[in-house]
């Protein structure tokens, strides 16, 4: 009796164990042992071989790799929420079904941006590092380090989606008051619950808002949303804290409104050019000015293990002949 063959699967970047376990019990897995970001080439020669391929965010899966003559693609498994590193469209039309892993993260992300939304104005990164580093403490005084309350202050957080709605709810436990600017209004019921207030538009909310958390995923649309022009609409005394994608901010401008003390602050998890930061953004961190993440919002075992089954679970109904639960659309991006 004849073996049926394993489908191809490339793995770009190391995964938890369980799900690279479990991947090599179902498919021919080729894994990324050493978590070495795979090279545009390393990735073009990947989808000539292979039937699925499994990206991250980190993998720029553009039309050029997918049009190859020989691309032999099935499916692109993307181990992540967003897909703005895969040209949709192309691959679509090349026939090549993409997924994502959605509904995960939201609420390690949302930890994470109320983390954010303390650590910054109560200047708790500035304060870590005091003793550790050794620097001089003259012990407790009513004036030394002192930050801002969060109690009574105006949130505005931009995208009030999945994530959104979780920030939220987590912030008015610390007594914040809750506003926010979407395509369009949240359903009553959950501005009834968040007590939230709707603004239509972006630029009357940011000019009264005292933080503003940016919670909007990567589309055309959102890139530089918060632009220099609406920057430099922020309060003097306001806070901006970043966990969705980097390119939602002018980073440039940020940095040189933080630097000229016409924006208070910011805590960002992401960066318009990452895995590179701004040295004046370093400067403003050792300054106690910023706090800077890298890109560590959605890093819990447990959701990264969830991403991971999701994808599994995602080639698998692909290979059985069925669609996939979490197919992205073109219209969809």
């Amino acid at each position: 009796m004849s073996v049926k063959k394993k489908s191809l699967v490339v793995v770009t970047r190391k995964l938890p164990d369980s799900i690279e376990t479990r991947m090599r019990e179902l498919f021919d897995a080729q894994l990324n042992l050493d978590d070495q970001p795979m090279s545009p080439e390393q990735l073009a020669e990947a989808a000539r071989t292979a039937d699925v391929l499994v990206p991250t965010v980190t993998d720029e899966i553009s039309a050029d790799i997918v049009n190859q003559p020989d691309c032999r693609l099935r499916m692109i498994a993307n181990f992540g929420n967003g897909v703005d590193n895969i040209d949709v469209a192309a691959a679509c039309e090349r026939g090549i079904v993409v997924t994502n892993t959605p509904k995960v993260l939201t609420e390690d992300t949302a930890d994470m941006t109320m983390a954010l939304i303390l650590a910054v104005p109560r200047r708790m990164i500035e304060g870590a590092n005091i003793i550790p580093e050794g620097k001089d403490w003259p012990g407790w005084s009513p004036t030394w380090m002192l930050g801002k309350r969060l109690g009574g202050k105006r949130l505005g957080i931009i995208g009030m989606g999945r994530i959104g709605q979780a920030v939220a709810r987590r912030a008015r436990a610390f007594g914040l008051q809750i506003h926010y600017h979407n395509r369009k209004p949240v359903a009553p019921m959950i501005a009834d619950e968040l007590e939230a207030t709707y603004w239509d538009s972006l630029d009357q909310m940011l000019a009264r808002m005292d933080i503003i958390s940016v919670n909007c995923p990567h589309t055309p649309a959102t890139f530089h949303l918060l632009s220099a022009r609406r920057l430099k609409l922020i309060r003097k005394d306001a806070y901006i804290v970043n966990t969705a994608r980097g390119t939602v901010i002018d980073e440039d401008t940020l940095t040189r409104l933080i630097e000229a003390g016409e924006i208070a602050g910011a805590g960002l998890d992401v960066f318009e050019h990452e895995p590179a930061v701004n040295p004046r953004l370093v400067r403003l961190a050792r300054a106690g000015k910023v706090v800077l993440l890298p890109h560590m919002g959605s890093a819990t075992i447990e959701g990264r293990v969830e991403m991971g089954e999701k994808v599994i679970v995602n080639i698998r109904t692909l290979l059985d002949g069925h669609q996939p639960p979490d197919r992205i659309l073109p219209d969809m991006v």
